[in-house]
């Protein structure tokens, strides 16, 4: 049986605010609860329009607040921007608060770019090597001390009896290296790399996994981007939004301030070469009916040998992100 969990990045639609895609991320998650999904989580981006969501501890625990049972996490928080203390001392906080419901994804990125880097290091003159940030955060969680740890006998507070869950976040061989030599989770991005690297990544990360005191077996998903709507018409209409951002963001460095509603891109010129990035971008995405998307999760999930999927409902319009979830949670029986 594949879990289903989601992973949003409060997007702002056209016509819209951040104000509104934070709220809207909030009564995503309540209905995320309500479904049945595993778990609900929320990204680090800095100023990249149009995501709003910039500082997942604080989303979080709103999003905590606002919940019952699903669990509550980062996807992820960017370990190289801040001190491992610090992130220690943030979902210890929303560990104690909220216990058995809290999950820790670390990411590698800045998550922001050069310039918004620069100012999330502000003042930082040593740079910590990130496997050592790694250590010194699992240290502070589990309230270790050892040789490798570089602040012996400092305690991450509040003192309590739980943690949270930690998961690596990957998009190659070395996020698997790490999460397996480290016994944490393992979250793969395919919607980032959609190669054949993840799926080897995966196996080489439960090959190599080494027990710890948060896990003691491996355990991996998978992401992916998903477009879900009533018809696949509709769905592949939907979609076009999202091919013209990624095209316009990754590829020509031109950003919009909004996601745009298929109707402002419907009468778009792509060259050749356009349509060739756009249809290269389709392998990051599944895109159709709940039927037809649940066939491409269960295939996504039997390549990597997971059983859970964290999807990516970032489709134009909030009605139809609501509608998508709704979808695969009632084709998923969950």
């Amino acid at each position: 049986m594949i879990s289903l969990s989601i992973l949003d990045y409060s997007p702002v639609d056209e016509g819209s605010n951040d104000r509104t895609a934070l709220q809207q991320t909030a009564e995503l998650a309540r209905a995320a609860d309500r479904l049945g999904y595993r778990r609900f989580w929320v990204s680090e981006h800095h100023y990249l329009p149009p995501l709003a969501g910039s500082n997942p501890e604080l989303l979080m625990m709103h999003l905590a607040d606002q919940t019952e049972r699903i669990r509550i996490g980062s996807g992820g928080v960017m370990l190289p921007n801040y001190s491992a203390y610090k992130i220690a001392e943030n979902f210890r906080i929303l560990e104690a608060l909220h216990p058995g419901r809290i999950d820790l994804g670390a990411g590698r990125a800045a998550g922001a770019g050069r310039i918004g880097k620069q100012a999330l290091n502000e003042g930082r003159t040593e740079i910590v090597p990130y496997e050592q940030q790694l250590v010194d955060l699992i240290r502070y969680l589990h309230d270790e001390d050892s040789p490798d740890h570089r602040f012996p006998g400092l305690k991450a507070t509040p003192m309590i009896d739980t943690r949270p869950e930690l998961w690596m976040l990957g998009t190659g061989r070395g996020g698997a290296q790490l999460a397996a030599a480290h016994g944490t989770g393992l979250a793969f991005a395919h919607f980032i790399n959609a190669s054949s690297v993840g799926r080897a990544a995966m196996r080489q990360y439960r090959e190599d996994f080494r027990p710890s005191a948060g896990l003691a077996k491996p355990s991996g998903m998978v992401g992916i981007f998903v477009t879900v709507a009533d018809t696949q018409e509709e769905a592949e209409q939907l979609a076009r939004s999202w091919d013209y951002w990624l095209l316009m963001s990754e590829n020509k460095g031109q950003r919009r301030s909004f996601f745009p509603a298929p109707a402002t891109i419907q009468f778009q010129e792509y060259t050749e070469k356009d349509r060739e990035v756009i249809a290269r971008n389709r392998s990051r995405m599944l895109v159709g009916t709940a039927d037809n998307v649940r066939q491409g999760i269960e295939e996504l999930a039997a390549s990597y040998e997971v059983d859970e999927v964290l999807i990516l409902p970032l489709i134009y319009g909030f009605a139809n992100r609501m509608r998508a979830i709704e979808l695969l949670a009632e084709a998923f029986e969950l």
